[in-house]
Order: C-alpha cells, then sequence, then structure tokens
C-alpha cells in the first residue's frame, strides 16, 4: 500500500512538473468584425418596396465584394443587415428624420449604418445626419441619395405654377412634407455630411430642358430645367457631395429596371469597398440672353459654348474691269492654332444683289486647320469688303467629360431650351451646341450652362470604420480530479 502510494506521488510531481517546463499552446487571436448595416429609406408616397428590388440587388452583390475585401485584409471578417420599412408620408423633414431614427433604435443595429435614401427619403437622411436626430449621427458611416431633391423645389419653374407639382401628392393628407419639399434646402446639411461623414449623390435627368423623355402625359413638368420627371438635375446635389451621374433615367426607373438597380447598386458597394468610380466635376460654366423682336413670331438661336475667338480681321477686293468677276481668297492662316477650330462668322459690305460673298467654308476637313475660303462676286467697278471672325477651342482639361447642364434661369412664359448636345465626338471635347427660341414680341430669357468631366477615384467607407472584437467561444472547463482511493 505505502509503495502504491509512494508511486502516485513521484507521478503527481513529475506531471506538475511538465506542466511548468512546457508552456500552453497559444489560443488563436479572436478574428476583428466589421458590420455594413444598410438602411433602405423610401421618398414621398412610396413604401419599402419601393426600395425592394435595390435591397434585392445589394445583397446579391454584396459577398463577392465581402470575399474579395475579406482576402485582402487577413483578420477581418465583414456581417450585414439591413433595415427596409415604411415611414409615413406626409409629415414635415424632422418629423420623418425622427420616425427613421426610432425605427432604427426599435428595430435595428446601431452602429456601421449606410442610409440609402431615394427622392425625400435622401433629403431627410442627410437632415437627420447633420442634426443628430435621435442621437444616431456617430453611428452613421454614410449617406447615399438618389435623385434626392436637396435644393428648395420653389426656385424651379414647373409649369402650371407650383399647383402642378403639389398635385403629385396626396394635398389633402399634407401633414408638411410638401412645405418641407418647396422651401426646406438641405444644401447646408450635405456639406456638413461631406465633411463629416460621406456623402455619395447619384443622379439621373433627360437629354435637354424639353426633351419628351420622360414627359408625364404629354407635358414636361419643368420646361425650363434638365429633370428626372420630378426634379431638376441641379437640384439633387450641392457642395461637399462625392456626385456620380448614372445616366438618362426617370426618377424611379432604379425601383422597377433591374439593369438600372444593378449600375446603383454597383456604385453604392463600389463607394463602401473602395473600388475606383467615376464622379463628376464641373470643368466650365457660363450663361446667355436673348430677346425676341418686334413681330410676332418665333425668334430663334444657337449657341456654341466654350470657344474663344482665335483670329479675325477683314479683306477687300475691287474689281477693275467692266465685267462681272469672281475671286477667291485664304483667310486666317496667320495663327496656330492650339486646339480645334470652332465657328466662323462673316459680314458683308457691298451693293446689295449684283455683288457680295457667293460661298464661305473652312479650307479643308481638317479640325486643326482654322483658314477660311471666301469666294467673292463683285458687280463691274465695285469693291466688295469681308469682315471675318474665327473662334475656336482648346481643352482646359485632360479629364473626359461626362456630363452637361442647361437650364433657363428667369424668363418670360413661351421661351425654350429646343436642344443642347455635345459639338464633337472627341471625349475632351467639352463644347456645347444649344438651341433657344423665344416668340415675339419682346419675350426674353436669361439661361445657364455647365460641363462636368469624369474624376475616377476611390473612396472606401469601410476603411475608416471602426473594428470590433469579436468574442471567442468559451474552452469547455476541465474534468474535476479523480480522488484517490485506496
Amino acid at each position: 500500500m505505502k509503495k502504491r502510494l509512494l508511486v502516485l506521488t513521484i507521478l503527481v510531481i513529475v506531471a506538475q512538473l511538465v506542466m511548468v517546463v512546457v508552456p500552453c499552446q497559444a489560443q488563436p487571436a479572436a478574428p476583428l468584425i466589421k458590420e455594413l448595416n444598410f438602411v433602405f429609406l423610401h421618398g414621398a408616397c412610396g413604401y419599402s418596396y419601393a426600395l425592394q428590388l435595390l435591397s434585392d440587388v445589394i445583397e446579391e452583390k454584396l459577398p463577392d465584394y465581402i470575399a474579395a475585401y475579406e482576402k485582402q485584409n487577413p483578420g477581418i471578417r465583414i456581417v450585414t443587415d439591413s433595415l427596409n420599412r415604411s415611414y409615413p408620408n406626409a409629415v414635415d423633414i424632422n418629423t420623418w428624420a425622427e420616425n427613421i431614427a426610432d425605427g432604427i433604435k426599435d428595430h435595428f443595429h446601431q452602429n456601421n449604418l449606410i442610409l440609402i435614401g431615394h427622392s425625400m427619403g435622401g433629403k431627410t437622411a442627410l437632415y437627420m445626419t447633420s442634426h443628430n436626430i435621435g442621437g444616431l449621427t456617430d453611428s452613421i458611416a454614410m449617406v447615399a441619395t438618389i435623385n434626392s431633391p436637396i435644393k428648395e423645389l420653389s426656385r424651379y419653374y414647373f409649369s402650371g405654377g407650383v399647383d402642378y407639382w403639389q398635385g403629385q401628392f396626396l394635398v389633402k393628407q399634407d401633414k408638411g412634407v410638401l412645405s418641407s419639399l418647396a422651401y426646406y434646402d438641405s444644401s447646408d446639411d450635405g456639406q456638413w455630411v461631406g465633411t463629416n461623414k460621406h456623402w455619395l449623390a447619384l443622379v439621373s435627368a433627360e437629354s435637354s430642358p424639353i426633351s419628351k423623355q420622360f414627359d408625364t402625359s404629354g407635358v414636361d413638368p419643368l420646361p425650363r430645367n434638365m429633370d428626372d420627371t420630378i426634379v431638376p438635375v441641379s437640384a439633387q446635389y450641392a457642395d461637399g457631395a462625392d456626385v456620380v451621374y448614372y445616366g438618362e433615367h426617370a426618377h424611379s426607373d432604379f425601383t422597377s429596371e433591374k439593369i438600372v438597380a444593378s449600375e446603383v447598386a454597383d456604385n453604392i458597394l463600389d463607394y463602401v469597398f473602395g473600388y475606383k468610380i467615376d464622379f463628376s466635376v464641373l470643368t466650365d460654366s457660363g450663361s446667355f440672353s436673348h430677346k425676341a423682336g418686334l413681330f410676332p413670331v418665333n425668334y430663334t438661336w444657337n449657341e456654341t459654348t466654350g470657344e474663344v475667338p482665335v483670329d479675325n480681321g477683314s479683306f477687300t477686293y475691287k474689281n477693275p474691269s467692266f465685267t462681272w468677276q469672281e475671286y477667291n481668297v485664304v483667310v486666317g492662316g496667320d495663327v496656330a492654332l492650339e486646339g480645334r477650330r470652332g465657328n466662323f462668322s462673316t459680314q458683308v459690305h457691298s451693293l446689295p444683289l449684283i455683288s457680295g460673298l457667293k460661298e464661305a467654308r473652312w479650307l479643308n476637313d481638317d479640325e486643326y486647320d482654322a483658314r477660311i475660303l471666301l469666294h467673292i462676286r463683285a458687280a463691274p467697278k465695285t469693291s466688295v469688303r469681308i469682315e471675318w471672325n474665327i473662334e475656336g477651342y482648346e481643352p482646359k482639361t485632360k479629364l473626359q467629360r461626362n456630363r452637361y447642364e442647361v437650364e433657363i434661369a428667369t424668363g418670360t412664359p413661351f421661351t425654350d431650351i429646343e436642344n443642347a448636345g455635345w459639338v464633337g465626338i472627341q471625349a475632351d471635347d467639352f463644347r456645347l451646341q444649344i438651341s433657344s427660341r423665344a416668340e415675339g414680341p419682346q419675350r426674353w430669357f436669361d439661361a445657364n450652362w455647365r460641363t462636368y468631366a469624369i474624376e475616377t477615384r476611390s473612396v472606401g467607407v469601410i476603411d475608416t470604420m471602426p473594428r470590433l472584437m469579436e468574442p471567442m467561444p468559451m474552452a469547455p472547463s476541465p474534468a474535476p480530479p479523480v480522488p484517490l482511493t485506496n
């Protein structure tokens, strides 16, 4: 018996020595997690199902984005969730924001929030974030607005006046939303979010102010602006936004067309995960004015924007003979054109009908050659004097063009921007050709134009998000020692 106790004592001592000498195997480090919590916010007269397609497309695309990010960042695991609820449609922007905050606090996570708002939903998301509604500002990582009326709509001209667009909503049930749409400007809210968080503004519009692309029942609700049927494109963003133009689409196309929804989803996810995006940045702007004459007819004008004077001068041909003579002369060859030629104009001083300019054209098809061929016809013993002006275009940036905006800022009724478009096919040619009209007598307008280029860069909102330590499962407790028995 004593021998047995001695052996057991020796074994216990040896085991204790082994535990001291041989260290315990290190446990693997707990992975770090990042949460992406998407909150979808519908617009006025909308419900949660309006953003269901976008929510589904984002959910379909997320696994590939997550797998790529986790591969590039070992030790980080990404988890996602989404909230897509309906909110009252007729309330003012502050009440709407409070309802959203309550919905998040009652039904969702409160960290790493990504607010995706369509129309009034986006406008409210900016307001909610900048005003810390519900104390959630610190939990919001970014706001994405889609065709949202950031600027107040009362500054824009609607067909039939303000009653027209009010009629698009349930006026009898209005509890403040119309006032918020018409008179509340979210530009300062957006600038705060863009400075302190991240603001992605997704915008779209028709190709020219009176295009029939998005007319409702044959009526253009915003005949002076390029719009998406409801919101002018210039109202859909403000300073501080990272602007992405996603094409000529109507206000809610992405809610029903999967191709458009996929493009919107790609831009949002690329913005979050740090992939390169083609942002829209201002390159040039200007204005022009026209006034109809005294007669009751249509007066029309054509502008080419972005051109500058290249050369000008005059030429006089004297016919010394007693017969009609024709004469060709080339002008404009004294200037080395650094960019492309634009337009030219001529003014003729001669006896009417019997003398003048028979033809004026570019000397050849080379767009970098600014010489003009003048074909003059002169009566016997008469003179013809031609004044000419040449304009050209020199690219101001090495960036590629993205989009443009043209709008009538103010003026009388019966005035229109009839058409607008790029002059050339070259991606670095930012000139616009604009056609406009005004009915006489004496009707007038002032118009503005802006051109935008593509600026390709990445953001990566996810990299600014805090990482959380994922709790490790508890290790099983060791079995209690077996008591020694005699």
